[in-house]
């Protein structure tokens, strides 16, 4: 049977108390202090939807994973109390934190909430059954609202109370504008990419992104692979690269997804040069090896100068591009070079270009380049899972029958 997912657009709002699950989820550092606002930034759109329409909104996000304390209370970092104000700053009004997510507290609050106002619940991963995806945790997040919206994208891939079992026990539901542009951005990746269609992979572990390595060799053209898990898929192939980082008991594994792209025609790009130092620390002296004449006391830490200019070049004719994961050790700034050159190289690109996954954000976003992308995915694993060709909990919750509507 047919079924859609509603927008926020679609459903009256006015006087509602409208649940929206945000993401939330911000950087913090040691001191418990925001050092990345770009979460909370891009679910505006969907907040302001909801004020302009007069709806009286209670704002829900995790962040971070708490632990209890010994005295049977939570870590006060990791409050929404800093993101709540950052919030305020935003949007320029009152932001209502009540001390609890849940609770006759909360639940009064909610209860007062006027038109236009917005109130963010406290972390919900304070209780276990946020997680556990607790009925009994959904029903008191429920009794909170009327209409259910959820706009966290990266955390649609949790099948969590207030993803999951939330939404079902909500007869008026939809997605927000983020998720909305989310799905629709990543679905035309998978169904209708124009050609040809270029993947870049990196990070550190190719068993962490081998169902979408093998899921983008059946829809590119070529895939371009950085970070650590290039040294196993090399490995695979008998080059030897000193001390870098090899996943050993995964080399049957990189080649055989080295045969299926041979099978299918697609090519698969390895680095051939490299960064290397004798030791990982910021300060420790570098040098560029390539395949051939790598150190055998050699640690690869970026691709090398020629990787990133045939990189380069690979971006450049695309009329798509996905990427997801660093080149190399991007947060040392001396080993991000090859990451800066792939973000520099799709900001130039003019076809459809999609950052997904937070280290290549990050990088995107300090390099000063998310406006130059086509879309910029706030959801790394969700993004990763929805390639994979997998049903995304977050997604599946929000559906209705296409004859109830």
């Amino acid at each position: 049977m047919e079924t859609i997912i509603r927008s926020i657009k679609d459903l009256t709002l006015e006087s509602k108390r409208v649940f929206i699950r945000v993401d939330f989820n911000v950087p913090l550092d040691a001191d418990g202090k925001i050092t990345d606002d770009s979460r909370i930034r891009a679910a505006l759109p969907t907040i302001e939807w909801a004020r302009k329409a007069n709806a009286r909104i209670i704002l829900a996000s995790h962040l971070g994973r708490p632990k209890p304390q010994a005295d049977g209370g939570y870590d006060p970092k990791l409050s929404m109390v800093a993101v709540g104000e950052r919030l305020a700053e935003l949007i320029g009004i009152e932001i209502i934190v009540p001390d609890d997510c849940i609770g006759d507290g909360a639940k009064n609050l909610a209860l007062q909430l006027r038109d236009g106002q917005v109130m963010l619940l406290e972390n919900l991963r304070y209780h276990a059954g946020e997680e556990a995806n607790e009925d009994s945790f959904a029903r008191q997040l429920a009794a909170l609202a009327e209409v259910y919206i959820n706009d966290a994208f990266g955390a649609a891939h949790r099948a969590h109370a207030s993803v999951d079992a939330l939404p079902r026990m909500m007869r008026q539901r939809g997605a927000g504008l983020l998720m909305l542009a989310e799905l629709d951005a990543l679905k035309g990746l998978i169904n209708s990419p124009q050609r040809p269609f270029v993947a870049i992979i990196g990070g550190a572990k190719v068993s962490d992104k081998i169902g979408v390595i093998e899921a983008l060799i059946n829809r590119c053209d070529r895939v371009l692979i950085g970070g650590a898990m290039a040294y196993t898929m090399l490995a695979a192939q008998g080059i030897e690269l000193g001390k870098s980082r090899v996943e050993r008991d995964k080399l049957a594994l990189a080649r055989r997804v080295l045969s299926k792209a041979e099978a299918r025609g697609v090519q698969i790009h390895l680095p051939i040069d490299h960064i290397v130092v004798k030791e990982v620390s910021p300060d420790a002296p570098m040098s560029t090896s390539n395949n051939l004449d790598f150190p055998e006391d050699g640690i690869a830490v970026d691709i090398g100068p020629r990787t990133a200019a045939d990189f380069a070049l690979l971006i450049g004719d695309a009329k798509t591009v996905f990427w997801n994961g660093p080149m190399g050790i991007f947060e040392m700034p001396r080993f991000a070079k090859g990451t800066n050159a792939v973000a520099e190289a799709m900001a130039a690109c003019k076809g459809f270009t999609v950052v997904g996954g937070g280290d290549s954000m990050a990088a995107v976003h300090a390099a000063g380049l998310t406006d130059k992308m086509s879309h910029v995915s706030t959801g790394g694993g969700a993004s990763l899972e929805l390639i994979e060709g997998r049903d995304l909990p977050g997604v599946v919750a929000l559906q209705i029958q296409l004859q109830t509507v």
